[in-house]
């Protein structure tokens, strides 16, 4: 059943000291810490468990990387967004996916290029990019019709089963080309593995989530109510980075083991997934309303960083040591001015 009324919704956040009197800030982290341990073990699994499901269906390999693997990988994300939904903290919903995609491009890319040369050069990417550059645009464009409702899920759902076609349509027709498109093409493929084994990886995987994102959403939002900041700053920050850490180590080890131009395209895939799908899911199950913050600054901060990526998604430039420093830059002014506009607030309320 879906949930109209916010006020209530959100009364768990107006209690949240009441309710969790007694303990400290250092249990509220070990919540959030817990949590997303939880959220990177529950989707390893669950993505490993749906890929050889697929497998055992008889779905081809390449097929299961582009969607089944995309839909895991995206798991942590998706169930936080829902879940705070769910419960009466949209900012955090909304706060998860931009601030994600937002780290995805300036974080995932910038550190990766600290280590090693990208070379966006040996990366078909220009396609993706247009495609994430309108997404990013037009939800930017939809958040002002919210809050985000059944409708706005649909259409975001739909555009999410057109993108879906095309790159299955187009990988399909290349399908000679790519040397890799067999069953080791996909990490953790095994098209033996017993159906036992495949149950347990998804219960588990599903439970693990479940919990963590439980745990996550409480220590984020008793920080913020501790500290006085916004769900959606707490979204935009903690939140963001922590569903996107097991992103960030995979390109860092990428980066060191000479991998990082693959980190590109797991960016641009990754942040157009994150509009489409999480907010398209969350906005079926909950209507969401969106923070004027998100309106009138973090959807712009992200559509920016976007067209940062131009020259390398579109020119093939690569990224260097130094772009690596100019991108961590950027996302360190980003998180001042997000700590700035925190207690300007607080200033002007309290």
């Amino acid at each position: 059943m879906r949930r109209t009324n916010h006020q209530e919704r959100g009364l768990r956040l107006q209690q949240a000291p009441a309710d969790r009197k007694g303990l400290t800030v250092g249990t509220d982290i070990l919540y959030v810490l817990g949590g997303l341990v939880l959220l990177v073990l529950g989707g390893e699994g669950l993505v490993r468990g749906a890929v050889n499901l697929a497998l055992r269906l008889g779905i081809p390999a390449l097929v299961v990387g582009l969607t089944v693997v995309a839909f895991g990988t995206s798991a942590p994300e998706m169930i936080v967004s829902v879940n705070a939904a769910l419960e009466g903290q949209p900012g955090i919903a909304v706060g998860n996916v931009v601030g994600s995609n937002i780290v995805n491009i300036l974080l995932i890319l910038g550190l990766p290029a600290l280590i090693t040369t990208i070379h966006s050069s040996t990366s078909d990417t220009t396609r993706s990019y247009w495609v994430m550059l309108a997404t990013a645009v037009a939800f930017a464009a939809l958040a002002f019709t919210g809050p985000l409702t059944w409708w706005h899920g649909l259409v975001l759902l739909g555009g999410l089963a057109l993108m879906l076609w095309d790159n299955v349509r187009i990988s399909l027709a290349h399908r000679a080309a790519l040397a890799a498109a067999d069953d080791e093409a996909v990490e953790g493929a095994d098209p033996d593995m017993a159906w036992w084994k495949i149950a347990a990886f998804i219960v588990v995987g599903l439970v693990l989530l479940a919990y963590g994102a439980r745990f996550l959403i409480d220590g984020a939002v008793a920080i913020a109510t501790d500290l006085g900041v916004s769900e959606t700053v707490i979204g935009l920050t903690l939140v963001a980075l922590g569903t996107s850490m097991p992103e960030l180590m995979t390109s860092i080890v990428a980066a060191f083991r000479k991998h990082a131009d693959v980190a590109m395209g797991n960016v641009i895939g990754s942040n157009t997934f994150n509009i489409l799908a999480i907010l398209g899911v969350t906005s079926l199950v909950a209507d969401v309303p969106i923070d004027r913050q998100i309106l009138t600054y973090d959807n712009w901060v992200m559509i920016a960083v976007s067209l940062l990526l131009l020259p390398f998604a579109v020119l093939k430039r690569d990224i260097t040591r130094w772009v690596g420093v100019l991108l961590v830059g950027v996302y360190a002014l980003y998180a001042l001015s997000l700590v700035y506009q925190a207690e300007l607030r607080a200033a002007i309320l309290g």
